[in-house]
């Protein structure tokens, strides 16, 4: 009888299932990915790991993906991990290191992620899939698409930053602005996949995304000689790469590959838009929308009960800072000689306010994630306006008109209820 290498477990009710392209359990908990982790010590140990090329696919046994054909890979991962010693000095902290994910293939983490997501629609024979994002996880389907001979569909809100729209476009996909936020172009994309095909791979809709985030905290260890820092500072939208990184750890703890405290995580959030932020701190988590349009807004993430579980039980915390102090951060992080997102600043931001409050201590090693690169955010005028839309059923009436705009399907054209975004 054959024993499966990998199954879905539910992280509120605790059932299991077979393993299938769904992150969603009846109960509303969210399906993650449990391995046979005795196959995995037989196949996989640090020695091995040493001997194998970097790429995020060294650890191919701990990742979902059947056969070594069917992934898709531009190169994501082994990421540098820079101690930052100035910092490290100025702050009076043990030590600090920045882990740089900007350094990965479209300019983000969210590579991590769809490197596994789109080798799992290769395995299991999607051909057309479908995002919204509020801009990273968007270019990074639509490169992994492309890679992969994937039809691409990504809805973004209409304040994207401009660059990202037209690196989504430059790697073919059709892009879509939608008026509202990211969970509006989520609604879209549930509203018309049966009649367009698609496949939503949103945030915690399939397995794969969390499971590529998951090596960013393996190859953390790793690189600290198998042993974990004592805090991790991340700046978190939607959760799932803080959801990774517990996974991690639980994983390599079970393989006895670390031992000692779990690091205590620190969810960092923009203030205007902190529902994390507040459900860790006791407030209830309600919806915001006010903060800028970069990937720490997601006014409703979609399990925060799930990261703010984690946060707590690792005895960490949430901090909101402001656009000024995230401001300020990227030029620190620019005196340093590094390339920093707002949301990789925002990191720094608050590793500041925690260490001038008291709760990250001298004796502490902390380590930052820079997630994505500062030139995706450059103010930008594109060569040619995107389309907005306001709803599946607007968006639908456009592809059935005469065709004329490339940005758009095929078969679709100009329409009374659409309209040009203003150039960026």
């Amino acid at each position: 009888m054959h024993t499966p290498r990998f199954w879905l477990r539910c992280s509120r009710c605790d059932g299991e299932t077979e393993f299938r392209q769904s992150a969603r359990c009846a109960c509303g908990g969210s399906l993650l990915v449990e391995y046979d982790l005795d196959h995995v010590a037989r196949a996989l140990t640090p020695e091995v790991l040493a001997s194998r090329p970097g790429s995020m696919w060294r650890f191919r046994e701990m990742l979902p993906v059947e056969r070594d054909e069917s992934i898709v890979s531009l190169g994501e991962g082994s990421t540098p991990l820079i101690p930052l010693p100035a910092l490290q000095r100025a702050l009076g902290v043990r030590a600090a290191h920045v882990k740089r994910e900007e350094q990965n293939p479209t300019g983000s983490f969210k590579a991590r992620g769809f490197s596994v997501a789109v080798s799992l629609l290769v395995e299991h024979g999607v051909g057309k899939a479908a995002v919204g994002s509020n801009g990273n996880a968007a270019s990074a389907l639509a490169a992994y698409a492309a890679r992969a001979g994937i039809s691409a569909h990504v809805f973004l809100p209409e304040d994207c930053p401009g660059l990202i729209v037209d690196e989504c476009r430059g790697y073919g996909a059709e892009v879509c602005l939608v008026r509202g936020l990211i969970q509006d172009a989520g609604r879209l994309i549930e509203e018309g996949r049966e009649a367009e095909g698609w496949f939503n791979v949103g945030t915690l809709r399939e397995p794969g995304r969390v499971e590529g985030k998951k090596t960013m905290g393996l190859e953390l260890a790793e690189q600290l000689g198998w042993r974990l820092p004592d805090v991790i500072v991340y700046p978190t939208g939607g959760g799932s790469g803080i959801i990774g990184m517990w996974k991690a750890f639980r994983e390599m703890k079970a393989l006895g590959w670390v031992g000692g405290e779990a690091p205590r995580f620190v969810c960092v959030q923009e203030e205007g838009g902190t529902p994390l932020a507040s459900a860790i701190a006791g407030g209830g988590g309600a919806a915001s929308a006010h903060a800028s349009p970069t990937g720490l807004r997601v006014p409703s993430p979609p399990d925060g009960e799930l990261v703010t579980r984690i946060v707590r039980e690792s005895g960490g915390t949430a901090v909101a800072v402001s656009r000024e102090e995230i401001q300020a951060a990227q030029k620190g992080f620019g005196a340093l000689g590094l390339s920093s997102s707002p949301e990789g600043a925002a990191t720094l931001a608050g590793l500041r306010r925690l260490r001038e409050d008291g709760w990250i201590g001298p004796r502490d090693e902390v380590v930052l994630f820079n997630t994505a690169c500062a030139m995706k955010y450059l103010p930008w005028t594109a060569p040619a306006p995107a389309t907005v839309v306001a709803s599946y059923a607007e968006y639908r009436d456009l592809a059935a008109a005469p065709s004329g705009d490339p940005a758009l399907p095929a078969s679709a054209g100009t329409h009374a209820g659409m309209h040009p975004a203003p150039n960026r």
